[in-house]
C-alpha cells in the first residue's frame, strides 16, 4: 500500500498567498476606494521587471502567523531558496519550523522531496512555470513559493479587486531603501516593499487575511537577489538519493 505524501499548512510559506484569494461580486469592486496611481505604477514596474527577466535566484525568509487553540498567536518560520529559469524551469528549497521540501520542476516533471522523512513524489506536469503553477495549486493543493512574481501577468492577477492603493512612504529592508505600499481588496490586505532607485526589486511582502477577527498575516523578506545566476538546468531535475522512498501526493 502506498503512503500518501503529507502537506500542512507550510506549503503557503513564501510567496504564494495572495494568488489563492477569493474572487469577488463585480458590484463589490464598484464600491472603489482612493487608488493612487503612483502605487500602482510602483507595483507594475516591479512586476514587469521580474516578469520580464530569464533568470533569478533569491533566499526569502518567511514568517507565517498562526492561532493556537487556546487563542494565543506563534509564529513559525522557514526559509527559502529559490532559483527560476524561463518558461519552463523552477527550483525552491524550504527548511523551518514545520516544513522541510525540496520543489524541481524541469518543464516535463513536478517534484516534491522531503529530506528528512527520505520520501518523494513525482508527477508529470504542463510545459510551462505558469501552467505547473496553476496545476500544482488545483490539482496537488500544492502552493509554490514566489507564485505571486513568476506568474509573467502577475500585475492584474495582483491587483484583482484591489480597491485601495496607497504609497505609505519610504522604508529601509536590508539596508535597501524602498517604497512601501499598501493594497487592499476584500478579505485581503497586502503590503510591498519595492527598490526605489535600480532595479525596481521586492524586499519585503506581507499579505493579512482581513476576512477573519484574527487577521493573521504572513512575511516574506527578501534578500540576496541574482537576476544572471549562472544556473545548470540539471538543477531543476530530481535525483533521488539513496534511500529515499516514492510515494504519492495526497488526493484532493
Amino acid at each position: 500500500m502506498k503512503t500518501v505524501i503529507s502537506r500542512s499548512a507550510a506549503a503557503v510559506f513564501a510567496l504564494g498567498v495572495l494568488l489563492l484569494s477569493t474572487t469577488v461580486p463585480t458590484d463589490v469592486k464598484a464600491q472603489a476606494a482612493a487608488v493612487d496611481p503612483a502605487a500602482t505604477k510602483i507595483l507594475r514596474q516591479m512586476t514587469d521587471f521580474i516578469g520580464g527577466l530569464q533568470k533569478f535566484t533569491v533566499h526569502t525568509q518567511n514568517t507565517l502567523e498562526d492561532l493556537l487553540e487556546s487563542g494565543h498567536r506563534v509564529d513559525f518560520d522557514v526559509s527559502a531558496d529559490v532559483v527560476i529559469s524561463r518558461p519552463n524551469k523552477l527550483f525552491a528549497e524550504r527548511k523551518g519550523d514545520v516544513v522541510d521540501q525540496i520543489f524541481y520542476y524541469n518543464g516535463k516533471t513536478l517534484s516534491l522531496h522531503n529530506p528528512s522523512d527520505k520520501v518523494y513524489a513525482t508527477e508529470p506536469a504542463p510545459g510551462t512555470i505558469e501552467e505547473t503553477l496553476d496545476f500544482a495549486r488545483e490539482s496537488l493543493g500544492l502552493i509554490v513559493p514566489v507564485a505571486d512574481l513568476v506568474y509573467r501577468n502577475a500585475f492584474p492577477l495582483l491587483m484583482q479587486d484591489v480597491n485601495l492603493a496607497v504609497v505609505i512612504g519610504k522604508s529601509t529592508i536590508g539596508g535597501v531603501t524602498c517604497h512601501h505600499l499598501l493594497f487592499s481588496r476584500p478579505g485581503v490586505d497586502f503590503q510591498v516593499w519595492v527598490a526605489d532607485s535600480g532595479q525596481p526589486l521586492p524586499y519585503k511582502y506581507v499579505v493579512t487575511d482581513t476576512g477573519t477577527p484574527a487577521r493573521l498575516s504572513v512575511t516574506t523578506v527578501m534578500s540576496h537577489w541574482n537576476i544572471a545566476p549562472p544556473v545548470s538546468d540539471t538543477r531543476f531535475t530530481f535525483v533521488p538519493p539513496p534511500g529515499a522512498k516514492q510515494i504519492e501526493f495526497m488526493p484532493l
